[in-house]
Protein backbone atom coordinates (compact mmCIF):
# COMPACT_ATOMS: atom_id res chain seq x y z
CA UNK A 1 0.00 0.00 0.00
CA UNK A 2 1.07 3.58 -0.72
CA UNK A 3 1.26 4.38 3.20
CA UNK A 4 3.29 1.52 4.02
CA UNK A 5 6.61 2.22 5.52
CA UNK A 6 9.87 0.16 4.29
CA UNK A 7 13.17 1.40 5.65
CA UNK A 8 11.43 4.50 6.89
CA UNK A 9 10.31 5.38 3.56
CA UNK A 10 6.83 5.36 2.56
CA UNK A 11 5.62 3.54 -0.46
CA UNK A 12 4.35 6.41 -2.30
CA UNK A 13 7.34 8.12 -1.90
CA UNK A 14 9.48 5.70 -3.52
CA UNK A 15 7.34 5.16 -6.54
CA UNK A 16 7.15 9.13 -6.49
CA UNK A 17 11.03 8.33 -7.34
CA UNK A 18 10.84 5.63 -9.22
CA UNK A 19 8.73 7.68 -11.63
CA UNK A 20 10.96 10.43 -11.71
CA UNK A 21 13.90 8.36 -12.20
CA UNK A 22 11.55 6.34 -15.53
CA UNK A 23 11.04 9.89 -16.71
CA UNK A 24 14.93 10.18 -16.72
CA UNK A 25 15.44 7.27 -19.18
CA UNK A 26 12.34 6.77 -20.77
CA UNK A 27 11.03 9.59 -22.31
CA UNK A 28 8.64 10.29 -24.34
CA UNK A 29 7.44 13.14 -26.33
CA UNK A 30 3.86 13.44 -24.82
CA UNK A 31 0.95 16.02 -24.01
CA UNK A 32 -0.50 13.82 -20.91
CA UNK A 33 0.42 11.24 -18.05
CA UNK A 34 -2.10 9.07 -16.90
CA UNK A 35 -1.64 6.42 -14.46
CA UNK A 36 -2.86 2.55 -14.61
CA UNK A 37 -5.42 2.75 -11.37
CA UNK A 38 -4.73 2.53 -8.85
CA UNK A 39 -1.35 0.91 -8.76
CA UNK A 40 0.44 3.24 -10.81
CA UNK A 41 -0.72 6.67 -9.51
CA UNK A 42 2.28 7.40 -7.56
CA UNK A 43 4.65 6.17 -10.58
CA UNK A 44 2.45 8.22 -12.68
CA UNK A 45 2.63 11.59 -11.03
CA UNK A 46 6.46 10.80 -10.48
CA UNK A 47 6.87 10.56 -14.23
CA UNK A 48 4.56 13.56 -15.30
CA UNK A 49 6.75 15.38 -12.85
CA UNK A 50 10.02 14.42 -14.60
CA UNK A 51 8.65 15.11 -17.94
CA UNK A 52 6.94 18.54 -16.89
CA UNK A 53 3.31 17.46 -18.73
CA UNK A 54 0.25 17.44 -17.01
CA UNK A 55 -0.90 14.31 -14.83
CA UNK A 56 -4.46 12.98 -15.12
CA UNK A 57 -6.57 10.25 -13.77
CA UNK A 58 -8.02 9.86 -17.07
CA UNK A 59 -8.59 6.36 -16.45
CA UNK A 60 -11.91 5.39 -14.29
CA UNK A 61 -11.41 2.21 -11.95
CA UNK A 62 -14.41 0.46 -10.83
CA UNK A 63 -13.61 -1.12 -7.74
CA UNK A 64 -15.80 -3.93 -7.58
CA UNK A 65 -13.84 -6.14 -9.72
CA UNK A 66 -10.81 -7.55 -8.17
CA UNK A 67 -7.02 -8.02 -9.19
CA UNK A 68 -7.04 -8.93 -12.65
CA UNK A 69 -3.35 -10.52 -12.90
CA UNK A 70 -3.74 -13.15 -10.68
CA UNK A 71 -6.67 -14.61 -12.09
CA UNK A 72 -6.73 -18.73 -13.47
CA UNK A 73 -7.43 -18.11 -17.31
CA UNK A 74 -6.58 -15.54 -19.90
CA UNK A 75 -10.59 -15.25 -20.32
CA UNK A 76 -11.40 -14.22 -16.94
CA UNK A 77 -8.20 -11.88 -16.76
CA UNK A 78 -9.09 -10.29 -20.04
CA UNK A 79 -12.99 -10.06 -19.14
CA UNK A 80 -12.29 -8.66 -15.70
CA UNK A 81 -9.57 -6.18 -17.48
CA UNK A 82 -12.87 -4.46 -19.72
CA UNK A 83 -15.34 -4.23 -16.41
CA UNK A 84 -12.28 -3.05 -14.59
CA UNK A 85 -11.48 0.16 -16.15
CA UNK A 86 -13.04 2.69 -18.47
CA UNK A 87 -11.08 5.99 -19.95
CA UNK A 88 -12.14 9.42 -19.89
CA UNK A 89 -12.40 10.35 -23.76
CA UNK A 90 -12.92 14.37 -23.74
CA UNK A 91 -9.47 14.27 -22.05
CA UNK A 92 -7.63 11.87 -24.14
CA UNK A 93 -8.98 12.40 -28.04
CA UNK A 94 -5.83 13.77 -29.69
CA UNK A 95 -3.50 13.65 -27.25
CA UNK A 96 0.08 11.78 -27.16
CA UNK A 97 -0.09 9.95 -23.61
CA UNK A 98 1.86 8.19 -21.55
CA UNK A 99 0.05 5.38 -19.54
CA UNK A 100 2.36 4.15 -15.84
CA UNK A 101 2.30 1.38 -14.02
CA UNK A 102 4.24 0.04 -11.57
CA UNK A 103 4.88 -3.51 -13.72
CA UNK A 104 4.28 -5.67 -16.62
CA UNK A 105 3.47 -9.69 -15.81
CA UNK A 106 2.02 -11.03 -18.72
CA UNK A 107 0.58 -8.08 -20.68
CA UNK A 108 -3.36 -8.69 -20.37
CA UNK A 109 -3.69 -5.25 -18.42
CA UNK A 110 -1.48 -3.05 -20.29
CA UNK A 111 -2.49 -4.41 -24.14
CA UNK A 112 -6.20 -3.66 -23.75
CA UNK A 113 -5.41 -0.35 -22.13
CA UNK A 114 -3.82 0.62 -24.80
CA UNK A 115 -6.90 -0.76 -27.18
CA UNK A 116 -8.90 1.07 -24.91
CA UNK A 117 -6.77 4.40 -25.02
CA UNK A 118 -6.68 4.08 -29.12
CA UNK A 119 -10.32 3.46 -29.51
CA UNK A 120 -11.08 6.44 -27.25
CA UNK A 121 -9.02 8.52 -29.75
CA UNK A 122 -5.27 9.31 -28.51
CA UNK A 123 -3.24 10.13 -31.25
CA UNK A 124 -0.09 7.63 -29.11
CA UNK A 125 -0.52 5.71 -25.73
CA UNK A 126 3.47 5.51 -24.74
CA UNK A 127 3.80 2.93 -22.21
CA UNK A 128 6.12 2.85 -18.84
CA UNK A 129 6.55 0.86 -16.37
CA UNK A 130 7.80 1.83 -12.94
CA UNK A 131 9.78 -1.43 -12.26
CA UNK A 132 12.49 -3.39 -14.42
CA UNK A 133 11.31 -6.24 -16.92
CA UNK A 134 10.37 -9.67 -14.35
CA UNK A 135 11.71 -12.41 -16.05
CA UNK A 136 11.57 -14.57 -13.77
CA UNK A 137 8.82 -16.45 -11.70
CA UNK A 138 8.44 -14.88 -8.04
CA UNK A 139 8.23 -18.00 -5.31
CA UNK A 140 7.35 -15.57 -2.52
CA UNK A 141 3.43 -15.43 -3.21
CA UNK A 142 2.59 -13.77 -6.62
CA UNK A 143 0.58 -15.88 -8.59
CA UNK A 144 3.37 -16.05 -11.97
CA UNK A 145 4.13 -20.04 -11.73
CA UNK A 146 5.78 -19.80 -15.05
CA UNK A 147 8.35 -18.59 -17.04
CA UNK A 148 6.38 -18.70 -19.83
CA UNK A 149 3.80 -16.99 -18.73
CA UNK A 150 5.81 -13.81 -18.16
CA UNK A 151 5.73 -11.28 -21.60
CA UNK A 152 9.39 -9.82 -20.86
CA UNK A 153 10.71 -13.48 -20.87
CA UNK A 154 9.61 -13.93 -23.93
CA UNK A 155 9.81 -11.36 -26.12
CA UNK A 156 12.13 -7.90 -26.20
CA UNK A 157 10.39 -4.77 -24.66
CA UNK A 158 10.58 -3.62 -28.74
CA UNK A 159 8.69 -6.99 -29.33
CA UNK A 160 5.74 -6.40 -26.66
CA UNK A 161 5.21 -2.55 -27.56
CA UNK A 162 4.57 -3.88 -31.22
CA UNK A 163 2.72 -6.93 -29.95
CA UNK A 164 0.51 -4.23 -27.16
CA UNK A 165 0.02 -1.47 -30.53
CA UNK A 166 1.99 0.76 -28.31
CA UNK A 167 4.08 3.54 -29.86
CA UNK A 168 6.63 2.72 -27.58
CA UNK A 169 7.65 0.93 -24.04
CA UNK A 170 10.04 1.46 -21.48
CA UNK A 171 10.98 -0.09 -18.49
CA UNK A 172 13.20 1.59 -14.96
CA UNK A 173 16.07 -0.29 -15.11
CA UNK A 174 17.72 -2.00 -11.96
CA UNK A 175 20.10 0.48 -11.35
CA UNK A 176 17.58 3.24 -11.64
CA UNK A 177 15.39 1.19 -8.94
CA UNK A 178 18.42 1.39 -7.06
CA UNK A 179 18.82 5.10 -7.62
CA UNK A 180 15.31 5.73 -6.93
CA UNK A 181 15.42 4.22 -3.56
CA UNK A 182 17.77 7.30 -2.39
CA UNK A 183 20.69 5.40 -0.69
CA UNK A 184 23.73 3.06 -1.75
CA UNK A 185 22.52 -0.21 0.28
CA UNK A 186 23.21 -3.51 -1.76
CA UNK A 187 19.77 -4.84 -3.16
CA UNK A 188 19.83 -7.95 -4.90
Amino acid sequence: RPDSIIDGKTVYNMRLEMGKQLAKETPADIDLVLPVPDSGVAAAKGYADGMGVPFEMGIVRNHYVGRTFIEPTQEIRDLKVKLKLSPIKDMIKGKRVAIVDDSLVRGTTSRQIVKMLKDAGAKEVHMRIAAPEIKYPCRYGIDTPTKQELISNKYTPKEIAKRMNADSLGFLSIEGLKESLGDNQEYS
